[in-house]
């Protein structure tokens, strides 16, 4: 039989034990990278046993990448190749590394006696960066090396980002080679990021869901892909100052507060698509139900109909609530119902 002294000694330890689990969880869910950034820094070094020697040498017998080439050119940073342009040089080698060992040994000669044996000659690419290979932080410090926070001013919550921190890199989202604009358009935004956010997909498919399908909204409306201050990625300091943006009418302050409501929208709506109606987290009376006690509807409370029928035809709560996110207007008994 265990005494109290050894109940009391038991419940101890056990709570022991359910913290030092509960600090261990906390060490794991800690963000780190797994090799200190100076490692990741030699790995964009390039070869250090070559030269750099400049877009014209690289490309000029190697016709393997002509067409990477015309893309480039006609991109943001292919401009920057232009000697007037006044801004920064960035070239193949910025992200590539020195290519001198790469074109060693291609002579125009070479070149011509391989295009007559139907021969495209290319190249020795295995001693540039295996950009590809590179772990995605590595791959993200080559964009940073010219994208940093002066000169890309989006950029600047990039590393406390959740894609930073999900190990997720520049080359996911951005194609240096695909042609002029690098960016991503926001109509294009939604079906790049449904690549990797598919339960959010899915939420937009459902009966009511903000209209991103139809192109009146898009992802960057509320979030920053490259890291913000607050949750989420969001582009404003928090979810309802993001609402708001679209949704003015719902500020207030109002003169009868709905409590929640000031506090998070998120507290009865789902931000993507909703089976209720109004992206509603649940359906009404049951929602209201959650925080509010119910009452009987009858004559008493104003109604003009007979308690049956009202029992009948309204059951939700918004339905004599209709002004639920707040009022500057007293109900007719006093105080503030959201009844107008």
């Amino acid at each position: 039989m265990f005494t109290r002294e050894h109940q009391l000694r038991e419940s101890f330890l056990t709570m022991m034990a359910l913290l030092a689990f509960l600090s261990g969880c906390a060490g794991l869910k800690e963000s780190k990278t797994i090799l200190p950034i100076r490692e990741y820094e030699k790995m964009i070094v390039g070869n250090l046993d070559a030269d750099y020697i400049g877009t014209q040498n690289c490309l000029a017998a190697c016709h393997e990448h002509d067409r990477l080439r015309l893309a480039f050119d006609a991109s943001t940073m292919g401009a920057q190749l232009q000697k007037d342009s006044g801004m920064p040089l960035v070239d193949c080698e910025s992200c590539h590394g020195p290519g001198s060992l790469a074109v060693k040994g291609l002579t125009p000669e070479l070149v011509e006696t391989n295009a007559g044996k139907g021969i495209r000659t290319a190249c020795d690419f295995q001693t540039l960066i295996d950009l590809k290979s590179l772990p995605a932080t590595a791959q993200s410090l080559i964009c940073l090396k010219c994208h940093t926070a002066n000169a890309t001013f989006n950029l600047h919550n990039w590393n406390a980002g959740l894609h930073a921190v999900n190990e997720v890199s520049c080359f996911a989202c951005h194609n240096v080679h695909a042609g002029p604009d690098l960016k991503v358009t926001p109509l294009a935004s939604g079906q790049l990021c449904f690549t990797c956010h598919q339960s959010a997909q899915a939420q937009f498919s459902m009966p009511s869901h903000h209209p991103l399908k139809e192109g009146r909204v898009f992802c960057v409306d509320c979030h920053n892909p490259h890291g913000g201050f607050a949750d989420q990625g969001l582009l404003q300091d928090g979810i309802k100052e993001t609402c708001v943006q679209c949704h003015p009418d719902k500020r207030g302050p109002f003169l009868y507060e709905h409590a929640d409501v000031v506090e998070n929208c998120l507290n009865c709506h789902s931000p993507h698509g909703s089976v209720n109606s109004k992206l509603l987290n649940a359906r009404e009376p049951f929602l209201c139900l959650q925080c509010h006690e119910g009452h009987r509807i009858n004559k008493e409370e104003g109604g003009s109909i007979s308690a049956e029928r009202a029992r009948a035809f309204y059951t939700r709560c918004t339905d004599c609530h209709s002004t639920i996110h707040g009022s500057d207007v007293p109900s007719t008994a006093g105080g503030g119902r959201f009844i107008r």
